[in-house]
C-alpha cells in the first residue's frame, strides 16, 4: 500500500481531456471575431498582387523576351531545390542532380566556338529524349490520379492515399523536367544556329545557304525531298528551305521555333504533322508553357503577398 501510494504521489497527474469539436468551433470564433475586415483586405492584397504580377511579366516577356526567359528558367532551376532540401527530398534531388550535371555538358558544347558538326544532333537527341520521357511520365501519371479518382485502386488492393502520391509525384516530375528541357533547348538552339551563321535573331545571316546543306547543323543533305531515306528523310519547308528531318522537327517541337532558320518564315507545324498523334506533342509543349508560370513565379508572388500582410501586421 505504501508503494502504490508513494508511485501515485510522484506520477503527474493525466492531462485533462480535450474540449469537444463544438466548444473548439466556438473558441476559434471568439479569438478571430472582429477579424471579418481583414481577412477582406487580405484577399483584396492578393487579388491586386496577382493582377499587377500579371501585367509585369506580360510587359516583361513582350519587351524584352530574351532576360525573361533567363530568369525565368533560374527560378524554376532553384526554387524547387530550396523545397527539397528543407523538406529532405532526396529522390527528388538526387535526379535534379543527374539531370542538372548532363544538361550542363550538353549546353556546354552547345556553346563551344567552332561548334562540333556532331553538336547540334547529340542536343537535340538528349532534349527530345527529356521530352518524350517527360511527356510518358506526365501521362502516366495522369492516368493513375484519374484510376485512384474512379476507385480503381481498391481492385487492386491499393491504398487511395499511396496512389494519389504516386500520380502527383510523377504528373510533378514529367511537368518540370518537361518545362527544364524546351528551355535549355531554346537556349542552345538560338546558340548553336547563331555559331553555325545560317540563322540570327536579330539580322541577316552571316553565311549563304545553298541547297544541299542544312540550316540547323550545317550538314550536307545526302537525300532528296522525294526520296525516301534509309535512316532518315529530308523535309522542305513552304519557303523552300531544306532540312535533315530529324533538325527541322527538333528545331520547331523541341526548341520552340515556329520560323525557318534561315529566313524566319513561319512554320505550319500542323503541315508536319504527318500522323495525328505527334499533334499532341505540340499541345503538351504549350501546355508546359502555361505552367511554367506557376511553377517559376507563382511562390515568389505567395511571398510577395506575405510580405505586405507581414509589414501591414494582417494576420
Amino acid at each position: 500500500f505504501s508503494l502504490s501510494l508513494s508511485l501515485s504521489l510522484s506520477l503527474p497527474p493525466p492531462p485533462p481531456p480535450p474540449p469537444p469539436p463544438r466548444v473548439q468551433h466556438e473558441r476559434l470564433h471568439v479569438k478571430h471575431r472582429g477579424h471579418e475586415a481583414m481577412h477582406a483586405e487580405m484577399v483584396l492584397i492578393l487579388i491586386a498582387t496577382l493582377v499587377v504580377a500579371q501585367i509585369v511579366l506580360v510587359q516583361w516577356k513582350q519587351r524584352h523576351n530574351r532576360s525573361y526567359n533567363l530568369v525565368t528558367l533560374l527560378q524554376m532551376w532553384v526554387v524547387p531545390l530550396y523545397f527539397t532540401i528543407k523538406l529532405y527530398w532526396w529522390r527528388f534531388l538526387s535526379m535534379w542532380g543527374m539531370f542538372s550535371v548532363i544538361t550542363s555538358y550538353v549546353v556546354f558544347r552547345a556553346t563551344r566556338k567552332p561548334l562540333s558538326c556532331r553538336t547540334p544532333r547529340m542536343v537535340y537527341k538528349w532534349f527530345l529524349l527529356i521530352y518524350k520521357l517527360s511527356y510518358a511520365v506526365g501521362v502516366i501519371g495522369y492516368l493513375v490520379i484519374m484510376f485512384t479518382m474512379f476507385g480503381f485502386n481498391v481492385f487492386f488492393r491499393i491504398k487511395a492515399e499511396d496512389s494519389m502520391d504516386v500520380g502527383v509525384i510523377m504528373l510533378f516530375y514529367g511537368l518540370y523536367y518537361g518545362v527544364m528541357g524546351r528551355d535549355f533547348a531554346e537556349i542552345c538552339s538560338d546558340y548553336m544556329a547563331s555559331t553555325i551563321g545560317y540563322y540570327n535573331m536579330g539580322g541577316m545571316p552571316s553565311r549563304s545557304l545553298t541547297d544541299d546543306i542544312c540550316a540547323v547543323c550545317g550538314q550536307k543533305i545526302l537525300v532528296d525531298v522525294d526520296e525516301e531515306g534509309i535512316i532518315e528523310d529530308t523535309y522542305q519547308l513552304s519557303c523552300n528551305h531544306i532540312f535533315h528531318e530529324f533538325c527541322i522537327r527538333g528545331w520547331c517541337i523541341v526548341g520552340k521555333k515556329q520560323t525557318c532558320p534561315y529566313c524566319n518564315e513561319k512554320v505550319d507545324l500542323k503541315r508536319m504533322m504527318n500522323n495525328p498523334w505527334e499533334r499532341t506533342h505540340v499541345l503538351y509543349g504549350q501546355l508546359l508553357d502555361w505552367l511554367r508560370y506557376l511553377v517559376a513565379w507563382q511562390p515568389i508572388i505567395i511571398g510577395i503577398v506575405h510580405g505586405i500582410n507581414f509589414t501591414l501586421g494582417l494576420e
